[in-house]
C-alpha cells in the first residue's frame, strides 16, 4: 500500500508539472503571439496609408502595441491628417489610434526634416552620455521640434528622467513622452 500512494503521489507530481509548464508554454504563446499580431497590423497599416492617395504613406510611422496603433510624421494638411487617421482606424485588429502626425506645408518640409533630424541626433546623443538612460532602450523621433519618447522603460523615474533630458537638447519644442513602464512580476 505504501508503495501505490508513493506511485500515486509521483503521478500527480509529474502531471502537475506537466500541466504548469504546458500554462507557462500558452503564456509565452499568447505573448508571441500578441507581437505577431502587432507587426501584422503594423505592416497592415503601413500598406493602406502607403496606398491611399490622400496621405504620404512613406512618411508616416507606424507603431503598435497590443492593438493600440500610434502614427506619427509629417502630412501636408489636416485633411491629410484625419485621413490617415481613418484608414488606421479600419486596419482589422485596431482597437485604438493614436494620431500624432504634424501637419507642416512642403514649403517648409525639408528645412523642418533638417533641424529635425538634427535635433533627434542631439536628444540620443545627450541620452548616451547618461549611463542609465544609455541602457533603457529609449527611442526618439523629432517632428516640428517635438520630441516623441517611446519604448518600454523600467520605472516612472527613468522615464521622468528622459523627458527631462530631452527638455535640456536645444530646439526641442516641446516633449511627448509616451514611454511605458515595465509591470512588476
Amino acid at each position: 500500500m505504501t508503495t501505490r500512494n508513493v506511485l500515486t503521489l509521483c503521478a500527480a507530481l509529474v502531471l502537475g508539472g506537466a500541466m504548469i509548464t504546458g500554462s507557462a508554454h500558452a503564456i509565452g504563446k499568447a505573448d508571441e503571439k500578441t507581437s505577431i499580431n502587432d507587426s501584422w497590423i503594423t505592416a497592415k497599416t503601413k500598406i493602406a496609408l502607403f496606398a491611399d492617395s490622400r496621405v504620404k504613406g512613406s512618411e508616416i510611422n507606424v507603431e503598435t502595441a497590443q492593438g493600440a496603433v500610434m502614427i506619427r510624421g509629417k502630412v501636408d494638411s489636416d485633411a491629410a491628417k484625419q485621413a490617415a487617421e481613418g484608414i488606421a482606424k479600419g486596419i482589422d485588429g485596431v482597437k485604438t489610434v493614436k494620431n500624432d502626425l504634424q501637419v507642416v506645408a512642403p514649403s517648409k518640409r525639408e528645412a523642418t526634416d533638417d533641424k529635425d533630424d538634427a535635433i533627434t541626433a542631439r536628444v540620443h546623443e545627450h541620452m548616451e552620455k547618461d549611463a542609465h538612460l544609455k541602457k533603457a532602450g529609449i527611442h526618439a523621433q523629432t517632428n516640428a521640434g517635438v520630441v516623441s519618447l517611446s519604448g518600454e522603460v523600467q520605472d516612472l523615474a527613468t522615464s521622468a528622467e528622459a523627458s527631462w533630458s530631452a527638455w535640456q537638447v536645444p530646439g526641442v519644442k516641446a516633449v511627448k513622452n509616451d514611454l511605458t513602464v515595465k509591470e512588476k512580476a
